[in-house]
């Protein structure tokens, strides 16, 4: 950039939810690890927005604000069969439901984080996923989680002006890293931890086309998939400017979370 960009707007999402919440939510045991494990989240951003961590440490602490969700009861202990043919409606995880659910939330965070690598991409994809998720929890009656996501919502909508192309202010690893772990976060709270896959189809593409890329050079001393990983910077080298970027990945996102809703609905 040819001026200073300021990268801690972060803070002003997690600041504005923070403040939403504690004034007209009620904190059960489950959202309060949520809530606990994002402020770890956060920190770990500060800092590492502040004082570059390594990716070790980073990982680690994500790991910890997992467990500490996972020790409240934020926990996928069983999903539906994706095979309605086989006789067994539900797949109880048993005693790997503790890492797969950490696998999970720790994945989805930093694929908010791998996102962010564009004016006002992040924040537009975690507004259109955080408000489906409000309409679900509207539907089926959760009214405290829907003022969480309505509270996840609003921080976003409030901060995407000036993180649209050209950005004023970056959100940072601080927001990012927040994004990830809250809208995963609540969607346990919704007891719909897998409609992620559709909700965040941006997120999961991302993250695939990355390991993807490092994997495919690694086994071929070098050889590449995409111009560059991840995917909005391969499209961007390919001339796609960073307005249509923001708005097919916006419109992409909007279809799969469509499709999520229906598929909630449907159950």
């Amino acid at each position: 950039h040819d001026h200073p960009i300021p990268r801690l707007g972060g803070l002003a999402i997690f600041v504005g939810f923070m403040i939403s919440v504690l004034l007209f939510a009620e904190i059960d045991r489950p959202l309060r690890g949520i809530l606990l494990g994002s402020c770890l989240i956060v920190a770990v951003g500060v800092v590492d927005d502040s004082h570059p961590l390594g990716a070790g440490v980073k990982f680690i602490l994500q790991i910890v604000a997992a467990l500490i969700a996972v020790w409240h009861g934020v926990i996928i202990q069983t999903i539906a069969n994706p095979f309605p043919f086989s006789g067994t409606p539900y797949w109880d995880f048993g005693v790997m439901a503790v890492p797969i659910t950490v696998i999970w939330i720790v994945a989805i965070t930093n694929a908010v984080n791998l996102i962010d690598g564009l004016d006002g991409l992040a924040c537009g994809v975690s507004t259109i996923s955080s408000m489906t998720l409000l309409v679900i929890a509207l539907v089926v009656s959760e009214g405290n989680v829907a003022i969480l996501m309505a509270a996840l919502a609003g921080a976003c909508i409030g901060f995407l002006p000036y993180n649209l192309n050209p950005a004023k202010i970056f959100m940072g690893d601080t927001g990012s890293l927040f994004l990830g772990g809250a809208v995963c976060g609540l969607a346990f709270a919704l007891d719909v931890p897998l409609v992620l896959i559709l909700v965040g189809i941006i997120y999961i593409l991302e993250t695939l086309s990355d390991i993807l890329q490092v994997g495919y050079f690694k086994l071929t001393h070098g050889k590449r998939i995409f111009r560059m990983a991840p995917l909005h910077h391969h499209l961007e080298l390919g001339g796609w400017s960073e307005v249509k970027l923001f708005c097919v990945f916006s419109g992409v996102t909007l279809l799969a979370c469509v499709l999520a809703f229906l598929g909630v609905m449907g159950r």
